[in-house]
């Protein structure tokens, strides 16, 4: 049988879509569940989970500390999990994926410009309507900045991160999976729609955070029945 590896993201151990399917009750559970899972198919199949080092392993044990998981998740986290830094340097990747990168970040930051346009006019359009109503000048900017602007500053925030955001890579870890997965010829696990967008354009299998310990149960599930 071809060995089989999986580089994964922080968000293939902390996805809540994969605590759901799965039952797990709160975040610590859940990493200790699917490492245990992780751990039976190292066993039985020799099957090898990466995670970037130092990138992704740090992230993924400062979210479990900061979280309340206790010494043993931690223990699980680097027993089971091959921490391998990318080669950043001999990988090699086309020019046409960073050309399509710059253009599709282009693309993102000019539909958040259009965002933010939106909520000025939309704020200037309140003040006016709010400063007619209003009695003194101290009113106005009292009912301005809690009435109308706090208000159109959330919308503003919430629409922005949805317009700059999804879909794109936007951290360094997120492009160390990447790589790293590359370099093994790995499949990558994530919840994040921009790694999965762009493991598509590297040609690399992409496996979904919910449906990985499926998976890798499907293996021990056959070896059983031999």
């Amino acid at each position: 049988m071809l060995r089989q590896r999986f580089v994964l993201d922080t968000s293939a151990l902390t996805d809540s879509a994969t605590r759901e399917v799965e039952g797990y009750k709160d975040l610590c559970e859940g990493i200790s569940g699917i490492l245990d899972t992780i751990a039976d198919a190292r066993l039985s199949f020799d099957i090898s989970c990466y995670v970037p080092f130092p990138s992704v392993y740090n992230e993924l044990r400062d979210f479990a500390k900061n979280n309340g998981c206790d010494n043993e998740v931690i223990a699980k986290i680097d027993t089971w999990l091959v921490k391998k830094t990318p080669d950043r340097y001999e990988v090699k990747i086309p020019s046409k994926i960073f050309y399509e990168y710059v253009d599709y970040m282009r693309t993102r930051i000019n539909k958040g410009m259009n965002v933010a346009e939106d909520a000025i006019w939309e704020a200037a359009t309140e003040c006016l309507f709010t400063t007619s109503e209003a009695k003194d000048k101290k009113k106005i900017e009292v009912e301005i900045e809690r009435d109308v602007i706090g208000t159109i500053v959330g919308k503003f925030r919430d629409k922005y991160r949805t317009a700059l955001r999804y879909g794109i890579l936007d951290s360094a870890p997120d492009i160390d999976v990447l790589l790293l997965a590359k370099e093994l010829d790995a499949a990558v696990v994530a919840s994040d729609m921009g790694i999965q967008k762009w493991a598509e354009q590297l040609g690399l299998r992409f496996v979904e955070a919910k449906s990985f310990p499926s998976i890798i149960r499907e293996y021990l599930h056959h070896q059983k029945s031999r």
